[in-house]
């Protein structure tokens, strides 16, 4: 059934209208709390951080709480509003909602807007996924360091609102195009938590591995294997949309990159600043603390001070046994600024774990020890999992058509043309 065909078969010739998200409802934005404000028990609330990594379509439940003595200074997310984030890593994050059900309210990061209005909450945190509402959000995003969305811009973006002049038959429109889309997103929703499962269990394992008896193990700061380095700035006059040589910013790292450089700035600036040799494992020092790459050798550049490294000499760790142990460590990470940031000290001072430190010879075998049972449980885990990333990915492409699809309501100037 095609999308025009099954649209009209459930407006059933009703009106159906593009509304101003300013003309649907209003933002409230939320109020900072920091990491020193998080507590095992008190106010629940929402970090805008953990709507891209935490939160789906809607929750029930936050996962954190602040002191109770906040409460007074707090803004809050009441039953039905939707939370959207100002701020990301990308254009595509800046916006990331989720529709807030919880039966009490909820405290809300001064990095979110809670949007209350009178629709159905769900529909609308499905019409913020949408590809039109990205594209249209993009026009009003301040493309600076960190990509921003105010409310003036959020105001002006657009969602359909089918029979608006019925309440009550429009409510029940958008129930019914939830409930398809629920159904997608349940299913995707149970490959994730496996694939979740998977992992926990893949990082339990890893964990137990880099533990060492008493006394067989020494803590060393990296500071003291290491020095840590980042490529020289690469400024945005210096980019283009295509070319030889690949550049990672903060919110490509790991993905496709967007920007390139020329052949001439990179081998320039290769060999008179630092530069990662082959093996060395960069560290994700902004936004998402601790992301790691192994760099291949391979033409490429990265986004100083965001994308860093340890010029480690493996005189004391090899680079692969970092490379694992960096999945489990807890890195100490600076908070209060526009976005979380892993500065060069506090990388200096963290620690590791050394087997047999004062006997290198078997220091090194203990470390290739342990990085070849690793390998080779990355390898037999990736196996058994590596079917779920790829249906899990199948399913986002379908659910997302079919989101597209079920809320492809004509524009005004669509139908004029």
């Amino acid at each position: 059934m095609s999308g025009v065909s099954f649209l009209g078969k459930l407006l059933n010739g009703v009106e159906m209208e593009w509304k101003s998200l300013g003309d649907i409802g209003e933002f409230i934005r939320g109020k900072r709390f920091t990491k020193a404000d998080y507590v095992e028990s008190g106010i629940r609330a929402i970090h805008y951080g953990e709507i891209y990594t935490r939160y789906r379509v809607f929750t029930t439940h936050a996962i954190s709480q602040v002191r109770s003595d906040l409460e007074a200074s707090l803004r809050y997310a009441e039953h039905g509003d939707v939370v959207l984030t100002d701020v990301g890593e990308t254009v595509e994050d800046v916006g990331k909602a989720v529709a807030w059900l919880g039966e009490r309210k909820v405290a809300i990061h001064d990095h979110c807007y809670a949007f209350r209005h009178s629709m159905n909450p769900k529909f609308v945190s499905y019409c913020m996924q949408t590809s039109s509402f990205i594209a249209e959000k993009a026009k009003y995003v301040a493309r600076t360091k960190v990509n921003t969305l105010l409310i003036d811009g959020f105001s002006k973006i657009t969602i359909p609102v089918p029979c608006p002049t019925d309440p009550q038959k429009s409510l029940a429109i958008q129930a019914e195009i939830v409930r398809i889309l629920d159904t997608f997103t349940e299913l995707t929703a149970e490959l994730t938590a496996e694939l979740t499962a998977r992992k926990k269990q893949h990082n339990y394992y890893r964990a137990q591995l880099l533990s060492f008896e008493e006394g067989e193990v020494e803590w060393r700061t990296l500071g003291d294997i290491g020095d840590v380095k980042m490529c020289k700035r690469i400024l945005k006059n210096e980019t283009q949309s295509s070319g030889y040589v690949p550049f990672y910013k903060i919110g490509t790292f790991g993905r496709q990159a967007d920007a390139f450089i020329s052949s001439e700035i990179y081998e320039s600036y290769k060999s008179r600043y630092a530069f990662p040799k082959a093996g060395d494992v960069l560290i994700s020092a902004a936004g998402t603390i601790g992301r790691t790459v192994i760099y291949d050798g391979e033409p490429a550049y990265f986004q100083d001070s965001n994308i860093v490294w340890l010029d480690n000499d493996e005189s004391i760790v090899t680079n692969k046994y970092l490379s694992h142990f960096y999945k489990i460590t807890k890195w100490f990470v600076s908070e209060g600024g526009t976005i979380d940031r892993l500065y060069n000290d506090n990388i200096r001072k963290t620690k590791i774990l050394v087997p047999f430190p004062k006997n290198p010879a078997r220091s090194f075998a203990e470390q290739a020890r342990v990085v070849a049972i690793l390998d080779k449980f990355d390898d037999l885990t990736n196996s058994v999992i590596e079917g779920l990333p790829r249906e899990i990915e199948l399913r986002k492409k379908q659910y997302a058509y079919y989101r597209d699809l079920l809320l492809s309501f004509p524009k005004p100037e669509e139908v004029e043309a």
